[in-house]
Order: C-alpha cells, then structure tokens, then sequence
C-alpha cells in the first residue's frame, strides 16, 4: 500500500494515542470524517492498523483502533527512525498496549475529553502516563500542558488522596483537570486539591461524557462558578521543569489481536459488554449479594440474569457459594483484579480487603476461612448484610417504578464521612448512602439498619455520630444538600422505642436532625419511597418527599 503524507500523519497520530476512535482520530487530527473512515478501511485491509470493540454505561459501543506490528514498522521506515526508538518513544509496544487495554474505559472518557478540547484547540495531543499520579497530559498549543486525572469507582478516599498529593509534587503541567464518579467525591476532591501548585478544575465523570465543549461542567476547587471546557483552559500556564516518565525496560513490538487473545486478563474491557460491567460493579460494590436482589439492582429479568453471570462466569469473573440456604455473589481475584487496573488501584490491597477465596482450601468454608478481611467481615454478619441488599432493591425498584432516578447508591466502604468535632477527628458510618432523583427534587439518603440497637443506652450511641455530624456544616458541605437518615428496625415496638430516645437526644443537643423510622413490615408493604416513615415531629406515616 502506498502512503501519502496524510495517511502518514494518521497512522503517527495513532502511534502517540492508541485506540482512538474514527470520530475522535478526526478531531485530534484535523481531518473529515469521510476521510478517516476512507483511510481507516484501507489500514485495516492492508494489516496496518486493528481494532477492539469498547463500551461503557457512558461511552456507546464503538470501534477502536491501534497499529499493528506490520503498522509500527511501516511508521517508522516512513519516517526514518529505528523500529527500536519508535517502541521507546510513543506507546504503541506490547507493553504499552496491554496497559492501556486495562484502562480502556478510562481511556475512552479521556479521549471524549481531548475530542472535546479539539474543537476549539488545535494541534491538540494526549500523552499517556504509565506510573505518574496524573493519567495523562493535554498537550495544547504554546507549551501547555494540562494534566487529566480520572478517580475511578473503585478508588478509596485515603488512596486518591495519596495521589493528588504526588500530583501537588510532579512539575510539567500548568492546569489540573478532575474527573469523578460522584458529587460526594467531586465534593471531597475539591478539599484535596485546594492551593498551588497548578489551578484545578473538576466535573463528574457523566458530565463530561454526555455534555459538550462550550457545557458549564467544570468547577474550580472553590466558589460556586461553572465554567466550560474552554474558559478552564484558557487559565493553564505555561510549564517547565517538566520530568519525563522512564521508559519501559522492556518492550516489543504488538501481537496480533486475534481471537485467542480473548480469555487475556488484559483484554476483558474489550471483551465483555456494558450490561456486564454492571454487573461486575454491583457485585464489586456488595459483595455475597443473591441473584434475585442482583437482578432487583439492574431491573432486569432472571432468564436475562442468568445469561449474564453465565457470561462472566467463562473468564472467571465472579465467585457463587451457598450460605444461609441460597446463593451468594461476589468478585472473584480476577475480578477484583479487573476492577483496579481499570481504576489504577492496588490489585493486592482489592484482593486483601475483598478476596472470597478460602485461606485454608483443605477447610470447610465459612466466614471464617475467607481471604478478604472486609469480605469475611460482611459474611459474618450474613443477615444484616442481606438486610442492607434488601432496603437496596426495594428502594431501585420502587423508585423505577415510579419514575424516579436511582442516581447514587454507595456501599458501606465509600459512605463513611470523617469530620472535626470540638478538636477531635469524628465519623460517621451509614450501612448505605443513596441520591436519589424524585419529581420533587433529589433526596440523598443515611441509611441504618438496626438489629442489635434494642437497649435505650445502644440506641443513644447509635444516634451520637450523627448528632455530632449535623452539629457542623459539613453535611450540606459534603453532598450539597442535607441528606436525610433513615433508620430501620426489624419490628415496630422497636422503632416506637428509638423514636422516643431520639426525639429526646435531639432536644438536648439543640441539632435539627432530619431523622426518619421505619420498620420491615412497614417497607414491604409501602415501599422506601411511599408512606413508610416516621419522625419526631410528626408520629403519622409519611413518604419521602
């Protein structure tokens, strides 16, 4: 096949952003549509370039595209290089590719990102970073450099944490743009990365998805001001000092992608669908979750379930054992696996708080013979686990329902809220943390289920955290509007008691709590959502809104 000049500097622009799509290797190169797809097709028939399927519940299914090995040697005889300096300077080895394969979700988000930037920006370049606390740089016209990082689902609060502060400590980037799953972490980030060095700027991970260039998602680490993509740009600076990453010791060039590449830890973000990503983040988000609540979260039928968990089970993905007399759910080592290379944590720390596997195999299986130190814990406390997955699915269906949104639903280990009280570190630890979407407005949502909390003096200390937290401003700081607590007892006799004793710890404290209870029998019938609830103002039932 004879290249032209063009079709050299599409191939080189592949070369510097692996797995760009037609529509985004148009914008990022300057040329049309039909062009791309004209020169995309004769790449592919001569084997200069291949393709993998990606998809996300934010990025449609698309096509994406790398060069192949026969691509990397062409490349670099047209413009005369080494093969060897080509592997070591752009991301197109081996190497580089499966790294890249395993955060192809993220990959996509930044690309729709750098797409949008093109629009208005141009020459405009994405360059990947393999071990830096940063995902990737913007490379704008003028010697600026934006650094993009992306908080993944998965990534705890003392992790992130650590890596906004190596970001605060690597020179050669001008601005900081944050992406995040959550408004709650959106709003925790904003405290992480207030002060110099570099201006920063952040927006949930939908918004930038679905919103475009001249869109007021992005917010600065103070103030309430939205700005476009553009208008936060237009704030970078120039940089020095910049400190490159080392490059790969080793490195090779690409092998083809063929079908026996599929069952490649690597290669399940290109292999398995959107609907069973789902999957694998609901059950990564509780774990020993049953079928039937599963299927409650997703809003789809048992026979569409079982083709699912039959779909992830061929990789291995997912782990199934029977306690208490059904079966449970749960992530796998390579599922937990999967889950933090897509998110850049630690696939050792996932395994250690999470693993399902036996630690004695020769042992009969119960709590304790369970790896994963959160893992084991949730097992033990079995009914009170499958109570928490329970409110769960009630308050997704009822919600569906009724044509409200489920926006945010957040397992125990990302619903704790750490705050300062009278000089001493306090917090609070919900058994979930719902947002949900009504006619009326949002509603965010504590949820405690009470199993123990019988005597006046539990019931006390159960209520002091919060008490303590709605004391401060934080809650409003912390979601942007004041989530409600519910709580919920196993009969109504109890609930009748907690009632009482809150109403007096309110009294006393002089804090308003918006405090709601409820009992079993009561969310049966009416739903999470209907007239379930009582408070301490007013003893008939009452919905949510």
């Amino acid at each position: 096949m004879r290249l032209y000049p063009g079709d050299v500097e599409l191939l080189g622009t592949l070369a510097r952003m692996p797995f760009l799509d037609r529509l985004e290797l148009a914008a990022l190169s300057g040329r049309s549509r039909a062009a791309v797809y004209q020169r995309i097709e004769r790449f592919l028939e001569a084997g200069l370039v291949e393709s993998v399927g990606q998809a996300s519940e934010l990025v449609t299914p698309t096509r994406r595209f790398c060069l192949t090995g026969r691509g990397v040697r062409r490349l670099a005889s047209e413009e005369e290089v080494p093969v060897a300096q080509l592997l070591r300077t752009r991301p197109v080895s081996e190497q580089w590719r499966r790294l890249l394969l395993e955060r192809l979700d993220a990959a996509a988000m930044i690309y729709r990102l750098a797409k949008q930037a093109a629009q208005f920006t141009f020459p405009l370049g994405v360059r990947w970073q393999r071990a830096a606390p940063m995902d990737a740089l913007l490379e704008l016209p003028g010697d600026l450099r934006t650094a993009v990082v992306r908080q993944g689902r998965t990534a705890d609060r003392t992790g992130f944490a650590k890596r906004i502060r190596r970001l605060k400590q690597t020179p050669g980037h001008g601005a900081v743009l944050v992406i995040c799953p959550d408004e709650t972490r959106l709003r925790h980030a904003r405290r992480l990365v207030a002060g110099p060095p570099a201006i920063t700027f952040l927006a949930l991970e939908r918004d930038v998805a679905l919103a475009g260039a001249e869109a007021a998602v992005w917010r600065g680490p103070t103030g309430a001001a939205r700005l476009t993509l553009r208008e936060a740009l237009a704030y970078a600076l120039p940089t020095s000092a910049e400190r490159p990453e080392r490059p790969l010791v080793r490195v090779s060039l690409p092998e083809p992608l063929g079908p026996e590449c599929d069952d490649a830890s690597w290669m399940l973000p290109a292999v398995i669908t959107t609907a069973e990503k789902r999957v694998l983040d609901l059950v990564g988000d509780w774990p020993w979750l049953r079928p039937g609540h599963l299927a409650a979260l997703l809003g789809v039928g048992r026979r569409r379930l079982t083709q699912l968990l039959a779909r992830l089970d061929e990789p291995g993905l997912i782990t199934r054992i029977v306690r208490a007399g059904a079966p449970r759910l749960a992530l796998s080592d390579r599922g937990l696996a999967y889950l933090a290379r897509r998110d850049r944590t630690s696939v050792g720390i996932a395994r250690k708080r999470w693993s399902p596997e036996p630690r004695w195999p020769d042992d009969p299986f119960d709590w304790r013979n369970v790896s994963g130190i959160r893992s084991r814990q949730l097992l033990r406390n079995l009914e009170h686990t499958e109570s928490v997955h329970w409110f769960n699915t009630l308050l997704a269906g009822q919600a569906r329902d009724q044509g409200s949104r489920l926006v945010q639903l957040d397992p125990p280990h990302r619903t704790s809220r750490y705050f300062r009280s009278h000089e001493r570190m306090r917090s609070i630890q919900p058994d979930a943390y719902a947002l949900v979407e009504t006619p009326s407005g949002e509603q965010a949502l504590f949820l405690e289920l009470e199993r123990r909390a019988v005597r006046p003096a539990t019931m006390a200390a159960r209520l002091a955290p919060y008490l303590r937290y709605y004391a401060t401003g934080r809650p409003l700081e912390d979601h942007g509007l004041l989530p409600r607590v519910l709580v919920v007892f196993e009969d109504e006799l109890a609930a009748d008691h907690f009632l009482r004793i809150a109403a007096d710890a309110v009294a006393r404290a002089e804090v308003p709590l918006p405090l709601l209870v409820s009992d079993r029998l009561r969310l049966e019938h009416h739903g999470p959502v209907g007239r379930a609830w009582r408070s301490i103002e007013r003893s008939a039932p009452r919905g949510l809104d």
